[in-house]
């Protein structure tokens, strides 16, 4: 389960930010460690400090603790924004992505969970690849554990991305 590129666009506050996530992965004590002298995270730091509930400058806190690997201040910042707009539903996939990188497989699907719920019906359409990915790491981490809630998720997974062969390879295995 290896995704090449994800691309989140966050909108908030009347303005676009684009948070790419990598999967690039490094040793997250590096990651730390270079985060201290990153002249972004600096500076958004520092203007969160002036107004903790930024949440465009969060947002792109989250994205810059992305580029430079550390999952942990990413997942932690991502929350601080769950928290400040609970019915945003990009917050718990970009948590769910961190985690997921974290190698922290349990929060992640908890996370992937979170989001699918979050979701509006009036958001399905342009949240699509998301909810298709959600649905699929679900079942992918269920499929020992739960088999029969494995082949719900993963027919869910497939009925936003048909496409996704990861998920067809899945499905066959699921249902055979």
């Amino acid at each position: 389960m290896n995704i090449k590129h994800l691309v989140l666009g966050l909108l908030l506050v009347g303005s676009a930010s684009f948070v790419n996530a990598q999967t690039t992965q490094t040793d997250s004590t590096v990651a730390t460690s270079q985060a201290g002298t990153n002249p972004t995270i600096d500076a958004l730091k520092k203007q969160i400090e002036a107004n903790p509930k930024d949440t465009d400058a969060l947002a792109k806190l989250a994205g810059a603790y992305q580029d430079a690997s550390d999952w942990t201040n990413a997942v932690d910042t991502w929350k601080k924004i769950s928290a400040l707009l609970p019915d945003w539903a990009p917050s718990y996939y970009s948590q769910a992505y961190a985690y997921q990188s974290a190698k922290d497989d349990a929060n992640a699907k908890l996370a992937y969970e979170k989001y699918i719920a979050t979701v509006k019906p009036e958001e399905v359409e342009e949240n699509k690849k998301n909810l298709a990915y959600a649905y699929f790491y679900i079942a992918f981490a269920e499929q020992t554990t739960d088999p029969n809630k494995a082949k719900e998720h993963i027919a869910k997974s497939i009925q936003y991305d048909p496409t996704n062969q990861d998920a067809v390879k899945l499905n066959k295995v699921l249902n055979s």
